[in-house]
This record gives C-alpha cells, structure tokens and sequence, in this order.
C-alpha cells in the first residue's frame, strides 16, 4: 500500500484530497474505490488487496474526511464539488477508462460521474445505493452527522461503532478493530474522536431543506448510464429498498442485482463472498 495526495480546487482555494493505492503503479487497469459519507479509504483495504493483483487499486478520502484536508466554507460539501476532486485525480492517471466501486455516497459520485457524456467509467458497481434514497434513511443519517461523539479510549469507540454500524452485518473482532482504527484519531486532549469534519453536515441540511424531508429521486441520472453495472443491495438495507433495486434491472444501464443476506446499509467488502463477485463482475471480457 502507497499513500498519496492530490491538490484540487474549489471556489475558496485549494485542498488536497488524500488516497491510498495498491497494486503496480504503471498498471493500466484502474479501479477507483470511493467510500460512504462520513467513511474513508481504508474501508476498502481487504477488496484493494484482492484485486491489486489485476488492477491499480486507487481509494481516495473524499475532501473532509480521513486524511484529506477540511474545507473552510462547510456549504461545498456537496457532490458536485467531489465530482470536480474525483477529475482531478483521474486526470492525474494519464488513463483512459477506469473501473469505478462506491459504497453508498461514492456511488453517488460514481453515478453523476458515469452519467456525463465522454466519462471513463467502463464497469460500475454501485454498493447498496441507487436513484430513490429513502427520507427514513436520510433522516438516521442526519441525526448524528454534526455532532459526532468523543472518546476515552479505542475500546469505548469500537464499542461505540459496533453499536451504530450494526447494519454492516456480522463482522470478525478483527474486522470491527480495522474499521475503529481508521475511523477515529487521537486528539491532543487524548481524546479519540472521529476522522471526519462535522462540517459535512452543513450541505447535508442543505439537500435536506431543499427535498423537503422527502425520498430523494434521481433517475434521470440513473437512466443515463450507458456502462455494465453490478447493484450490491443489503437485504435489511433502509437506504436501497427492494423495490428500487428491482426497478434499476430494468432500465437504465439495466444493472445486475446482487442482494446479500443478514446485511443492511452497507455491506462492508470484507470477506470473500462479497468479493467474488464483484471480481468476477469487474473482470468480465
């Protein structure tokens, strides 16, 4: 594993947006790996080590969380701004085409990016998200984005994420210790407190505000994907309903559906069953 950064701009300056590669730099098969909303890079350490031997492996911390820098004006916290870092980083690559896996608001990102005409997107795999975002799931998602708690030790905060991170399914002990280990840092109090600016929360409110606390719909952009997709949905998943997972096989990009069982919102990419597939999926002539 490599650590990197890109320097990408908004209209307040410029930020670096961290990442963290695998596999051989000079490999032509790129796989961009994008995380969940207040989620980073490493969640994708155990899926990155399985494919680094096929492709380059490239998981950005979108701006705001993990080690990427905080922005000052918290309102740019919004895709269209992640759109414009993920551009800067493709076109650090020098690639024509890349292979794209979101979880969650990284296929969001993946979907307005593989919507655009001319994009390099080639195979999306979109990870318990589509085009319907239920106001159920927006609105447990808001109730603790802007006041994330503090820590007394890694235990106190492992215990904390098992708790609100039951949805991710039945994960090892070493599992659950990967995934706190990642996910906090150690303030100069000593404290423990999360790896993300509460900040986000400002353009979260903001989207909120604007669809009036209802489903957020987003098909024409779905209907606009022309590339193979593979939908990974958790079978308890309150963020991606049944109904809408189905719906998005039969149109649009026409995406494969795969629902994997005893998981809700997300599933977490860790162990060879949902793996394989994917790989299977991603390495498809």
């Amino acid at each position: 594993m490599r650590e990197g950064f890109v320097r990408c701009l908004s209209s307040e300056g410029f930020h670096r947006m961290a990442f963290v590669e695998w596999g051989e730099r000079n490999n032509p098969h790129v796989l961009i790996c994008v995380h969940g909303l207040t989620r980073n890079a490493r969640d994708f350490d155990f899926i990155a080590q399985a494919m680094a031997d096929r492709y380059r492996v490239i998981c950005p911390d979108i701006v705001g969380r993990g080690k990427s820098d905080w922005l000052k004006n918290k309102a740019l916290y919004v895709t269209p701004q992640y759109c414009a870092d993920i551009a800067t980083l493709l076109a650090s690559l020098a690639v024509d085409t890349v292979d794209w896996l979101g979880t969650s608001m990284g296929g969001l990102i993946g979907m307005a990016i593989a919507a655009l005409p001319g994009n390099p997107i080639r195979r999306l795999v979109l990870n318990d998200v589509g085009p319907v975002i239920t106001a159920a799931s927006l609105a447990r998602i808001g109730n603790y984005l802007g006041s994330p708690p503090r820590f007394d030790s890694l235990e106190d905060a492992e215990n904390y994420i098992r708790l609100v991170s039951a949805s991710f399914g039945p994960l090892t002990n070493a599992q659950w210790r990967h995934l706190t280990i990642h996910s906090v840092r150690q303030a100069v109090d000593g404290k423990f407190e999360f790896r993300y600016d509460p900040g986000i929360a400002k353009g979260y409110q903001q989207g909120q505000m604007m669809n009036g606390g209802r489903d957020v719909e987003l098909w024409p952009l779905y209907d606009a994907i022309h590339c193979p997709t593979l939908l990974l949905r958790g079978e308890q998943s309150d963020l991606l309903t049944h109904a809408t997972a189905q719906a998005m096989t039969q149109r649009g990009p026409h995406a494969r559906l795969l629902e994997i069982p005893g998981v809700g919102h997300a599933p977490m990419l860790m162990d060879d069953a949902q793996i394989a597939p994917i790989r299977a999926f991603l390495l498809e002539n």
